[in-house]
């Protein structure tokens, strides 16, 4: 048997279950996708919705996290848009068609079948993710991927 790599990962086993650190094989990207080593992740309050298992259609268990940054590690089959060691970010929007009338008007959410990362993928809260293409956007080397403190912030 082969030594799979592993990371770690937060995951919610369920709806309404608790965060838990577990420890899963390291993604392999497909088709028109990338691997993400993730180097920081936002907490979202839509990431509530995951974790109540409020929104519909969900699957479980689920590592949410829609705000993450990090380094294309790896790259898919197919992908010629990104390469690997580009900085990338990866937000809400997690797929789509570029095909179907919504699409073209740039009305994504209004799709039937759109995705979002964190709900109907993995998200960022992992040391590392997978992304298609489209949920990319590049990140200037002038932008720092490590979480910054904010010490003007007073109670």
């Amino acid at each position: 048997m082969a030594n799979m790599l592993h990371m770690t990962a937060v995951q919610l086993r369920s709806p309404g279950a608790a965060f838990e650190v577990v420890k899963r094989e390291i993604p392999t990207p497909g088709s028109s996708q990338v691997r993400i080593k993730v180097h920081t992740c936002g907490i979202c309050h839509s990431d509530l919705f995951v974790k109540e298992g409020s929104w519909p259609g969900l699957l479980y268990p689920r590592v949410t996290g829609h705000e993450a940054a990090g380094i294309v590690d790896e790259v898919g089959t197919g992908m010629t848009t990104w390469k690997r060691g580009q900085r990338m970010g990866v937000g809400r929007h997690g797929r789509y068609c570029s095909q179907c009338d919504p699409c073209r008007r740039g009305d994504f959410m209004g799709r039937k079948n759109f995705r979002i990362t964190g709900f109907h993928d993995d998200g960022g809260y992992a040391q590392y993710m997978i992304a298609r293409s489209e949920a990319l956007a590049a990140i200037p080397d002038s932008i720092s991927l490590s979480r910054q403190r904010r010490s003007s912030v007073r109670a």
